[in-house]
C-alpha cells in the first residue's frame, strides 16, 4: 500500500461522507420520537434495582438541570442513530480502501464488509444484554443505607453508549489483524513477541475508552479485547500456513 493509493482511498471516502451525514440525520429524525422507549428499555435492563436505604423503591435517573433531560434524549438520539448508520459507514469506508485489496489478488471483498458489521453488532449485543448488566449491577452493589444512588440521566446514557460502542469496535480486532496479516504488515511472531506490548497497549485503551478509571470496568473492557487479540494471532498463523502451502513449488513431472 503506497502513498498513492492511500490519498485515492482518502479522497474516495471524503466523497462519501455526504451521503453518511444525510442517513445520519435522517435516521435520528426517525428515531428521536421513540428516544423516551428507547431510554425506558435502557433503564429497564440495568437499572430496575431495589433501593437499600428505601426498601421498596426503585434506582431513578434525575436531571440535574432544566434542559437535561431534553438534551439526554437528544444524546440517546444521536448514539441510535450512529448505531444504525455503522452499516453505511462501513460499507462506505470499505468501498474507499477495497481497491488496495483487489490490487493484491483478491476477487471479492463483499465477505470482508459483511463480517466487519456482523462482528460489530454482535460486540455491541454482548455489551448490552451481558456485560453491561453485570457491570452496573455490580458497581450499584455498593449502595448502602448511607448511600444513595442519584444517576445523571446524561452521564448514564453516555455510560452505556461508550460501552456499547467500545465493545462494537474491539469485536473488529481479529479482522483487522487478519487484514493486516494479509497484506504483510503483521505476522503471528511479531504478534507473540510483542505480546506484553500489546497487553500494556490494551490496559491504556481500556482504561481511556471506559467512562470510569477504576479496575473493574477496565477489567470488563480489557479481558475480552485481550481474548479478542489472541484469536487474532490464530487466524493470522492460519492465513501464514495457507500461504505458505500455496508459495510450495509444484514438482516437475
Amino acid at each position: 500500500m503506497n502513498r498513492e493509493e492511500i490519498f485515492h482511498s482518502l479522497q474516495s471516502l471524503r466523497k462519501s461522507l455526504l451521503l453518511i451525514i444525510v442517513t445520519f440525520v435522517l435516521l435520528g429524525i426517525i428515531i428521536f420520537p421513540f428516544s423516551k422507549t428507547l431510554l425506558r428499555h435502557l433503564y429497564e435492563t440495568n437499572l430496575k434495582m431495589d433501593l437499600i436505604a428505601e426498601p421498596h423503591s426503585k434506582v431513578s435517573l434525575v436531571a440535574y438541570a432544566i434542559p437535561e433531560a431534553f438534551f439526554s434524549l437528544l444524546k440517546l438520539t444521536l448514539y441510535a442513530s450512529l448505531f444504525l448508520s455503522i452499516p453505511i459507514i462501513f460499507y462506505q469506508a470499505w468501498k474507499s480502501f477495497a481497491p488496495v485489496f483487489r490490487l493484491k489478488g483478491w476477487r471479492s471483498t463483499l465477505p470482508i464488509l459483511l463480517t466487519s458489521i456482523a462482528l460489530f453488532y454482535i460486540g455491541s449485543f454482548f455489551c448490552y444484554f451481558v456485560t453491561l448488566p453485570f457491570g452496573v449491577k455490580f458497581l450499584l452493589g455498593y449502595q448502602s443505607v448511607n448511600i444513595k444512588p442519584m444517576i445523571s440521566v446524561g452521564k448514564y446514557i453516555s455510560f452505556c453508549s461508550v460501552f456499547i460502542f467500545g465493545f462494537g469496535l474491539t469485536f473488529e480486532l481479529p479482522l483487522i489483524l487478519a487484514l493486516l496479516s494479509y497484506i504483510r504488515v503483521v505476522s503471528a511472531a511479531f504478534l507473540t513477541r510483542n505480546r506484553k506490548y500489546a497487553i500494556l497497549l490494551i490496559a491504556i485503551v481500556a482504561a481511556a475508552v471506559t467512562p470510569t478509571p477504576d479496575a473493574f470496568n477496565m477489567g470488563l473492557m480489557g479481558v475480552p479485547l485481550y481474548l479478542l487479540f489472541e484469536i487474532g494471532i490464530i487466524l493470522v498463523k492460519i492465513i501464514e500456513r495457507k500461504r505458505a502451502r500455496a508459495e510450495i513449488p509444484l514438482p516437475k513431472s
